[in-house]
């Protein structure tokens, strides 16, 4: 947080009375409250984020009123104001950022002073206004001064910032403290967001190569890495922070900086590729801009603190492709100076705060209505069958249906007409959440991720078995070749997980089943198989996304069907499979960048159709047919002492199986046992624990489906119920499943 933001609060310019609607381009701001100190209102939200709390209603911190150490309001979103704390230093004081909504329907947030050593404190408050005060801050490696709204994470914590010492901190709802991180700037740092890859998102106000603030992500156990360095031109002081965006990108503003000085808007991907996309101009387009909203729309909206044609600041659009639209210039009287947040409540509309302006001169509560439908919102977004999950919303009563994907929650408890609670119900799988009541349907703004669950994606276009490969390149899943119920194919299907859509490839030079494969580079390889079902071969193929072609590579030294293939450090291993006869403990490497290959270590006991994937450091090789057919034999390979090692055998043999790694775990799902039969047991190994862990059954038991992990999602496409070429059925499925 800047010294600048801290000043916000004496900013008071001249204003002139009264209230009015005003309507401008299809956008409608209403001036909801002006706020009156000589009345005992609060008043000076410095840059606050307004939280909405279970009971529909928005709760901020002042900076100011009450006994002049500052409040927590209470503000519908009519615009009553009701104050439901007066802090008294000792429990607080001088409040920054705004409020956080717990999961447990408490509020979050912190004082910049005040507490029992004055240098502030982390606080949650019932709206019913009793606080409890999580941590009083020292400066002795806790940092102090905490500002900016905290953020929920995923494990229930909470993080946020202190300022005095530049500090990243985690607290839990009963106040377990723990610094994660110190950048030992003073007043430097901003805003936390998360990210998708669950790492936390932030920016400097100082530091860098350039002493213009930096942009940074870092992990949960605090491992910072830069991502930009300002350099002034192209923006400074980034306090505001990042949002990211569903393309996966990060926008945010700096303060100052860019052709004007005057503050820009950037992109940022998570690798650290910047792009500037706007500077702010100083006069029409505002100056000092503040954190962005990613509203239901897809675009971001945001607030200058000065300048605008009325000199007071002004409220801006921005789409994901970058172009810049001044959608609102605050002109005093209905509210100057604004602080910081814009919010959207769940009825679509945008809500904000200014410090200055109004009948009053003490600053404005407004909306901004942009014609954007009503939603709902969750507490959590993951969880197992049998979680309860808090849902924000409008309208509800007692005959509201929730819906998880499509099944029905049939446990669930109303709290007036705001706030619903809903056990995620037995069969449900990730997807969007609905809330209907009467006409009305509400749909949730994300998904909700249901661990251990089943989905499906569109069907695919040629029903296959034991495909030739199946790989992900750039987030695009290829299944190329494999048996249909009368021939071998070389057809090369591209399924699309974000569109859930299908499209055609290259198809392979020759056609081709049974094959190992592996992507490295964003090249996918083929190994081996067989090309009319019966002939095992040890060609290697390549295939370029980029060209959309096939190339030959070295041969594999030795030729055969049923291998399968992983990556460690760019270097694939081929490991087992068969010449139809005799199963194979042959282990070979093939360096993609020198085109050359290796034999290593074998198993220790020869096997085809295992389940290979890299679980940590280790080549894990599970199950397989072996010379005694499924024994549930497990190994792990050291590729660095090139010796292979017996782990926990899986009680449930198999071979045939869809198989994933996600670097954790290895997940097999369905294949074939013994008898024939084809399975729909689902399970995974763990090497730290040297456990298998039996999960929920797939929907439709297969053998030889292909394999494919993205975004921690395993794919199994296709098979059959039969272990044996042209036999039995062929199916299209695509079954999902959700860690």
């Amino acid at each position: 947080m800047s010294k600048l933001s801290l000043l916000l609060a004496a900013l008071i310019m001249a204003v002139m009375p009264g209230a009015v609607v005003l309507s401008v381009h299809a956008q409608t701001y209403t001036d909801l409250h002006d706020f009156n100190a000589g009345a005992g209102e609060p008043y000076n939200f410095n840059v606050t984020r307004l939280a909405q709390a279970c009971d529909g209603n928005f709760y901020a911190e002042s900076n100011s009123g009450g006994n002049g150490n500052g409040t927590v309001a209470q503000i519908s979103p009519s615009g009553s104001v009701n104050v439901t704390l007066n802090f008294n230093g000792t429990d607080g004081s001088n409040e920054v950022g705004g409020m956080t909504l717990g999961t447990d329907c408490n509020l979050y947030g912190n004082t910049w002073s005040g507490g029992t050593s004055g240098q502030g404190i982390t606080f949650k408050i019932t709206t019913a206004g009793v606080e409890t005060p999580l941590h009083n801050f020292t400066n002795t490696g806790d940092g102090n001064n905490p500002a900016n709204a905290l953020i929920l994470g995923n494990d229930g914590n909470f993080y946020g910032t202190s300022n005095g010492t530049e500090t990243i901190y985690r607290v839990s709802p009963s106040g377990t403290f723990k610094t994660l991180h110190s950048f030992g700037i003073t007043f430097g740092g901003g805003q936390l967001s998360w990210g998708s890859d669950g790492n936390i998102y932030g920016g400097m106000n100082d530091g860098g190569t350039s002493n213009f603030g930096f942009l940074y992500k870092m992990t949960t156990s605090g491992t910072v890495k830069v991502l930009h360095n300002f350099t002034g031109t192209d923006g400074a002081i980034g306090s505001p922070g990042m949002t990211q965006a569903s393309n996966g990108l990060f926008y945010g503003t700096g303060q100052q900086g860019g052709t004007s000085n005057a503050g820009v808007v950037f992109k940022i991907s998570s690798a650290g590729v910047y792009t500037l996309l706007h500077s702010l101009n100083g006069t029409s387009d505002g100056k000092q801009a503040l954190v962005l909203l990613l509203a239901t729309d897809g675009n971001f909206y945001g607030e200058a603190v000065q300048a605008g044609t009325g000199n007071c600041g002004t409220i801006f659009k921005v789409t994901p492709a970058g172009a810049f639209n001044v959608i609102y210039t605050f002109d005093g009287t209905h509210g100057c100076t604004p602080s910081g947040y814009l919010s959207q409540n769940t009825d679509g509309k945008l809500y904000g705060l200014t410090t200055a302006g109004g009948a009053h001169g003490n600053g404005t509560f407004f909306s901004l209505n942009l014609g954007l439908a009503q939603f709902i919102l969750l507490q959590t977004t993951s969880g197992k069958v049998g979680s309860k999950v808090g849902i924000l919303g409008q309208g509800f009563d007692s005959t509201s249906v929730v819906k998880f994907d499509g099944v029905t929650a049939t446990t669930k408890t109303l709290t007036g007409t705001t706030y619903i609670t809903a056990t995620v119900p037995a069969g449900a799988s990730t997807g969007y959440v609905t809330v209907t009541t009467g006409a009305t349907t509400l749909t949730s703004t994300q998904k909700y991720l249901v661990h251990n669950s089943w989905g499906s994606g569109k069907a695919m276009p040629v029903a296959l078995f034991a495909p030739a490969a199946t790989g992900v390149i750039n987030n695009k899943i290829y299944v190329v070749g494999g048996f249909t119920m009368t021939s071998v194919i070389a057809n090369s299907q591209i399924y699309n997980p974000t569109t859930n859509s299908w499209s055609a490839g290259a198809a392979i030079p020759t056609t081709t089943a049974d094959g190992a494969s592996a992507v490295v580079n964003n090249i996918l390889y083929v190994f081996g198989g067989s090309q009319d079902g019966t002939t095992v071969t040890n060609a290697v193929w390549a295939y370029n996304q980029v060209t959309n072609t096939w190339s030959s590579k070295a041969a594999m030294p030795t030729a055969r069907a049923s291998a399968a293939a992983v990556v460690k450090s760019n270097i694939i291993y081929v490991v087992g499979g068969t010449d139809g006869v005799n199963r194979f403990n042959t282990v070979e490497s093939y360096n993609p960048a020198t085109n050359t290959w290796t034999t290593k270590a074998p198993l220790l006991v020869g096997k085809s159709e295992a389940s290979v994937g890299l679980v940590g450091t280790t080549i894990v090789a599970a199950d397989g047919y072996t010379s005694s057919m499924d024994t549930g034999d497990n190994e792990g390979y050291n590729s660095s002492t090139n010796a292979w090692s017996a782990l926990t055998s899986d009680p449930t043999p198999r071979h045939e199986a869809c198989t994933g790694s996600t670097g954790t775990a290895l997940y097999l799902a369905g294949g074939s046992n013994n008898s024939g039969t084809s399975l729909s047991l689902t399970e995974s190994f763990s090497v730290t624990s040297n456990k298998w862990t039996t999960l929920t059954s797939m929907p439709l038991a297969v053998t030889f489906p292909g394999s494919a992990i993205d975004t921690g999602l395993l794919y199994c496409f296709g098979g059959s119920d039969r272990n044996s070429q042209f036999q039995g059925n062929v199916y299209n499925y695509v079954q999902i499943y959700q860690p």
